[in-house]
């Protein structure tokens, strides 16, 4: 008889159950994978299936090894690293197919049960959104009866496995509340996954060079949501400063980095009433902090005021920011400006756009006036057949150049480039200011939605006796985009792509509730962290809430949960209450001075007493007949007192 070489099915009821738990963890990261990672664990999934259904042998080692390096090799080559959060997931997907190929034992399964909990906590290395909670309750409920399914007895049934995760799951839900709420946060998270896309987006740089880029795609992420005080100043008002470019090669514009300037406040005379706001700013992985121009408090920790009046962090916005400002739509800025400075903000290279530097200085010198020559700028750009667009053409070596005499179509960028170079041509200092425009308000939620599609360029001119004031050259072309926002225009058309026009504002509402539930998603749970954490002890009555005094409470706490869970499942476990019957007929059998053999039935015993010990075959088979009668009788006849009575009896005269 030869020998079996093959699985022999043992795993066939349990596999399943492995392979959905496994497919249910990649789910989130399929959009993300490699098509060919997702293809080797839909093949081995299935390859493992057909081995143990046709009892096939599991494939040798050298074939495993050499799929793990065509595997890891895959990985590297489709990311060119091996650190990060795509290939970790993509090593992760790939690791578990490939340990699908060796498993031979149950163990073996729990080991993937525990790679499928890693691949759903993955998940959130990417993305934290609202939908995460339930997906991840989900899996965690999935994987947990999937192991509790493949631990107890084949009688078992599917809803008392899930029945049984439930209550582990519901058990650790009260510790995992109190560490969330009382663990200390840090700054900074434990590590930085950046995820690079490859598709340019509306959002901001520390850079600006027009003519680069040839299209720009609309992004409807959300830079930030604001929430007013009282009432949001108009659209014309909503400019949220960012950075400030002044240092301009004849194509790129750049600043300086963050850095502390004692005297950047008090150059800022703030005129008119104050605007109180809250901001939730989305993780940007920069310095910047976006206010509504010109901030005068803040109470985000370790943010400056940089030298151009920008709000600035010393450490990198990694992760969701709540912070409250205040500032002032009414200002003057800076009446007085060194000629260092001054120098600095006129200058342009040598080479390079003669043909607008001749355009600025003939201008300026028909104009008379700085205040007439900017006009005459801006009545130009409204005038002549100037179009704002997304999709503007390539510009050549003279940028400004190509855009003023040539293509005559661009957005922000283009036209903020072109109006500062001017007016450095004419002597006047001029600089860029990127940041955010507009902001659409969400009736819902009463806050205003800043989304990346909003992201804009403008300039300031500084004139003397007037100091710097703010000019933007996109409303002298385009003033809708002012008015109306860029992000705002995004949902006109929504539900044209479906051939829809009724149900559009239907739609349209529909993602303002979707947007409104995010933003509570955000506050309370995504947004907490260390800032909002000591807000949140201090508004449960922890004064100094110091790591040591939250660890503290913290232990306290884990120590109460775990004494009352423990509580909870000693009473739910505890051993039944002793049968009365039981305890006087073992009284019974002990007053015989013969011990019943295990498995023994109490008339077998009666029996064997009788033959054993004659003188005691009647009380034996009396006491027997009471004890069956209370044990087995029919419920509602009471027995128990003349059992007992018998027992004593017997127990007296034996």
């Amino acid at each position: 008889m030869s020998k079996r070489t093959g699985t022999d099915g043992s795993l066939l009821a349990s596999l399943p159950w492995t392979l959905g738990a496994l497919g249910f963890a990649i789910l989130p990261h399929v959009q993300f994978l490699p098509i060919w990672a997702t293809a080797a664990f839909v093949v081995c999934a299935g390859w493992r299936w057909q081995v143990e259904r046709q009892r096939w042998r599991l494939p040798p080692a050298w074939i495993r090894i050499l799929l793990a390096l065509t595997c890891f090799v895959g990985v590297v080559l489709s990311y060119e690293s091996v650190s990060g959060v795509g290939p970790g997931s993509a090593l992760l997907a790939v690791m578990a197919a490939l340990k699908l190929l060796e498993t031979k034992q149950r163990r073996d399964q729990f080991v993937l049960l525990f790679i499928s909990i890693f691949l759903i906590m993955s998940s959130l290395l990417r993305e934290q959104y609202m939908w995460s909670l339930p997906f991840l309750i989900a899996g965690v409920l999935f994987t947990m009866t999937a192991w509790m399914h493949m631990s107890v007895s084949r009688q078992a049934t599917i809803g008392g496995s899930l029945a049984s995760a439930t209550r582990l799951v519901a058990y650790a839900a009260p510790l995992m509340i109190a560490m969330w709420v009382f663990f200390p946060r840090i700054a900074t998270p434990f590590w930085a996954v950046p995820i690079d896309t490859s598709s340019a987006t509306s959002g901001l740089s520390d850079q600006m060079s027009p003519g680069d880029i040839s299209s720009l795609s609309l992004s409807n992420a959300v830079a930030f949501r604001v929430r007013f005080d009282g009432t949001p100043p108009p659209p014309h008002q909503r400019y949220w400063r960012g950075l400030v470019l002044y240092n301009y090669n004849g194509r790129t514009w750049t600043g300086g980095g963050p850095s502390i300037d004692p005297l950047a406040r008090s150059e800022v005379e703030y005129e008119g009433d104050p605007v109180s706001y809250q901001v939730t700013m989305e993780p940007t992985r920069q310095h910047w902090v976006f206010a509504l121009d010109i901030p005068s408090e803040w109470d985000l920790g370790r943010t400056f005021m940089a030298s151009q009046q920008q709000l600035a962090r010393m450490q990198p916005l990694d992760q969701r920011t709540t912070y409250s400002a205040i500032s002032y739509t009414g200002f003057r800025l800076g009446r007085q400006l060194s000629s260092f400075r001054r120098t600095s903000y006129t200058h342009l290279p040598e080479a390079g756009n003669e043909r607008s530097t001749a355009l600025a200085r003939e201008m300026r010198a028909s104009a008379g006036s700085d205040e007439v020559f900017i006009n005459e700028v801006l009545q130009k750009f409204n005038r002549e057949e100037f179009y704002y667009t997304l999709e503007p053409p390539a510009l050549g070596e003279s940028p400004v150049d190509g855009f003023l005499f040539e293509t005559k179509r661009g957005f922000c960028e283009h036209y903020a480039s072109a109006f500062a170079v001017l007016m450095r041509a004419a002597g006047i200092p001029s600089r860029v200011v990127l940041g955010y425009q507009g902001g659409e308000i969400n009736p819902l939620g009463q806050y205003m939605i800043v989304r990346q599609a909003d992201a804009h360029a403008w300039n300031e001119v500084w004139l003397p006796g007037r100091g710097w004031y703010r000019v933007d050259p996109t409303a002298a072309v385009a003033p809708e985009r002012i008015d109306a926002g860029r992000s705002g225009a995004m949902f006109d058309g929504i539900g044209a792509d479906w051939g829809l026009s009724a149900p559009s504002e239907f739609l349209y509402q529909l993602t303002l509730t979707w947007d409104a539930l995010n933003a509570k998603w955000n506050e309370w749970i995504l947004a907490y962290g260390p800032d909002n954490q000591s807000r949140f002890m201090e508004w449960l009555g922890m004064d100094d809430p110091g790591w040591r005094k939250m660890m503290l409470t913290l232990v306290a706490i884990m120590i109460i949960l775990i004494g009352t869970i423990s509580i909870l499942l000693t009473l739910r476990y505890r051993p039944p209450p002793k049968d009365h019957a039981a305890m006087l007929y073992k009284k019974f059998t002990s007053a015989t001075g013969v011990d019943p053999i295990l498995g023994e039935t109490p008339l077998t015993y009666s029996r064997r007493l009788a033959r054993e010990r004659s003188a005691m075959r009647e009380a034996a088979e009396e006491i027997t007949d009471l004890y069956l009668q209370v044990r087995y009788g029919p419920p509602g006849l009471v027995h128990t007192p003349a059992l007992q009575a018998a027992i004593n009896d017997f127990s007296r005269n034996g």
